[in-house]
């Protein structure tokens, strides 16, 4: 993945090592945002929906989130930079890395600047929902490939937070 220099306020990277090669997890990021998607935790979380198949240009995101596809090596990775919510300057994506036993390692990024209400709605807000609903696209991908996840529950704050927002919604 080719990547810019972004000035970091925050780096976030969640992965987990799978039993499996790295064409095989490449091939989960590769179903992203369509139909038979099976990476994105959509039934737990908004679906990711793009305006077309994934490729550098597409335009979509998840719930509030938007971004543009920046970058795309099928069966690599994908690159997204931040389009809102506002105050959102960065990037996230996914990415496979091999390692030398034949298994790989499944990684999701995030490179962020946070400015304006988005330096307090990052830490009280937006992270603990990211880390947990990237924790269930991990799991997601688990699944999708036959393997065995560990189970690895919500947080009381993310618990509270998803409770909020559909006390909101009404």
């Amino acid at each position: 993945m080719s990547e810019e220099v972004i000035r970091v306020a925050v780096e976030n990277v969640h992965a987990r090592v799978l039993a499996v090669g790295s064409a095989a997890a490449g091939r989960l990021i590769d179903t992203l945002g369509s139909e038979a998607d099976a990476l994105w935790p959509r039934g737990r979380w908004p679906a990711m929906r793009f305006d077309r198949p994934l490729q550098i240009g597409a335009k979509g995101g998840h719930g509030p989130i938007r971004y543009t596809v920046a970058d795309y090596q099928p069966g690599c990775g994908v690159r997204f930079v931040f389009d809102s919510p506002s105050g959102f300057h960065g990037e996230h994506g996914f990415e496979v890395r091999s390692l030398e036993d034949g298994r790989c390692s499944l990684r999701h990024f995030l490179r962020l600047q946070p400015r304006g209400v988005a330096r307090l709605s990052w830490p009280l807000i937006y992270r603990w929902l990211h880390d947990a609903c990237v924790e269930d696209a991990l799991t997601r991908a688990e699944i999708s490939l036959g393997l065995r996840p560990r189970a690895r529950p919500w947080c009381r704050w993310v618990r509270v937070l998803r409770c909020l927002y559909r006390l909101r919604k009404g």
